[in-house]
């Protein structure tokens, strides 16, 4: 190849390359408001199907016939929330690689088109083990969630990371929470890395590009600049600053998966075994008041607190408020009328604001740990911890419930007591996770 071919192909590689183009509008400065519009909807119509089974997971265990007492409904439903983590637990770290090597769109395209063919499958379910086996498959197919957090990452210049990252929870957030809404009001209506080999990477060039102007030593100069900063060979798993917040990550992840199936079992099951006996349109409209909440909490209240107090000392606190949040709601169990309303709305709304900055802090910590060439990978890792923690939640979550509603006349924690004291060891674990030395955090 002549010289001023291999300049013209570099420069119309670098012209019509995605990455490039997103590198040059983060140079200009600004808030790239386009590409955050595109993570949160994207994220958003993700989460929705992902979350939206829990109001009525209850009831379609229920008619399924595959518990033999309601007080067992908990363990089956455990395994159908399962089922999702647990699949993508095992693939989200082949996903990474595969938007680290081939492109972030390939990756967000198909797991945005097996998320519909999966989900549908789901609701056709006829079975307990086809319902099983559909949310498993859901998750082994779903892996464009780190793929486009680590997007989402590369597309902000550093004084706007937090708002990036905080918009991928946001989202992500207000869909496990407005997904679970839609499922209960709906439920009973019906039965960017440069690759040296440009004809390879992420463009290619035909002979009408052939006709563009060029300048040969711009292109050298750009080419030069590349070769300079190989990328690095570390391994992710020798980096502790990302290990130790990984760490961190999953236990919190454990957590509100299993607070997840477990405030949507409490609220829907009889007063006599602690429960609030919540229809499935009342949980959702709890839900979706909570989806209001955080939305406006992230978008306007969390980027300036963390930029002055800083997302781990954001996580911390929040971590520590939850404990006496969560103890407060068998107390709240007790109440009726408007009062439970009220009061069991504005802890929901409290409860998914700490949950959700917490995991946003963690996110940044993250992301800052690798340079930009391991982030898809790193983001795999992190998915697949989440994944696996949050398969364990929803079985541990469900197990729990169901044998603290056979002890409803224990002496020490009865009934749901100890349903929300659990959940609080496992918030207070996380919250020492946080803390040197266990938590090393990147210099950024």
């Amino acid at each position: 190849m002549s010289e001023y071919k291999e300049a013209l192909l570099k420069k119309v590689y670098y012209e019509n390359c995605p990455g490039c183009k997103v590198d040059q509008r983060k140079e200009a400065g600004g808030v790239p408001y386009k590409e955050l519009c595109f993570v949160f909807f994207v994220l958003l119509c993700a989460a929705l199907p992902i979350s939206s089974i829990f109001p009525f997971l209850y009831f379609m265990i229920r008619d399924l016939h595959v518990a033999e007492r309601e007080e067992d409904i908990g363990y089956y439903a455990g395994y159908v929330g399962s089922a999702f983590m647990f699949g993508r637990a095992l693939t989200s770290v082949f996903w990474g690689v595969v938007a680290d090597r081939y492109g972030r769109k390939r990756a967000i395209m198909i797991g945005t088109i097996t998320m519909v063919i999966f989900n549908i499958l789901f609701g056709l379910s006829t079975c307990f083990w086809m319902a099983v086996v559909t949310r498993f498959l859901l998750g082994s197919m779903n892996g464009f969630l780190g793929p486009i957090r680590a997007y989402a990452s590369e597309i902000c210049r550093k004084e706007y990371q937090t708002l990036g990252l905080s918009t991928v929870s946001t989202s992500w957030g207000i869909g496990l929470i407005i997904g679970p809404a839609l499922g209960g009001l709906l439920a009973q209506e019906t039965l960017h890395i440069h690759n040296e080999d440009y004809t390879e990477g992420h463009c290619t060039v035909d002979d009408h590009d052939m006709e563009s102007p060029l300048n040969v030593s711009d292109a050298k100069e750009k080419s030069e600049e590349i070769k300079q900063e190989p990328p690095s060979k570390k391994s992710l798993l020798k980096n502790w600053p990302l290990m130790s917040s990984l760490i961190a990550y999953g236990i919190f992840s454990l957590h509100d998966m299993a607070y997840t199936e477990i405030f949507s079992l409490w609220a829907v099951s009889p007063r006599k075994f602690g429960g609030l006996s919540y229809s499935t349109k009342g949980v959702g409209e709890v839900l979706a008041v909570s989806g209001f909440g955080l939305l406006i909490f992230q978008m306007f209240v969390y980027p300036r607190v963390s930029n002055v107090v800083g997302p781990i000392i954001v996580s911390r606190i929040f971590a520590i408020l939850s404990i006496p949040l969560l103890s407060s709601y068998p107390f709240i169990a007790m109440l009726s009328g408007s009062t439970l309303a009220l009061l069991i709305t504005c802890a929901s709304v409290l409860k998914n604001v700490f949950s959700v900055s917490i995991t946003t802090g963690l996110f940044l910590l993250q992301n800052n740990a690798v340079p930009q060439h391991q982030r898809g990978a790193a983001n795999g890792i992190s998915l697949t911890a989440m994944s696996l923690f949050k398969a364990v939640g929803p079985a541990v979550g469900g197990a729990v419930f169901s044998w603290a509603q056979n002890r409803q006349d224990a002496s020490f924690l009865p009934g749901d007591h100890m349903v929300f004291f659990i959940l609080n060891v496992i918030e207070g674990i996380g919250l020492l996770m946080t803390f040197k030395p266990f938590l090393a955090q990147p210099s950024i």
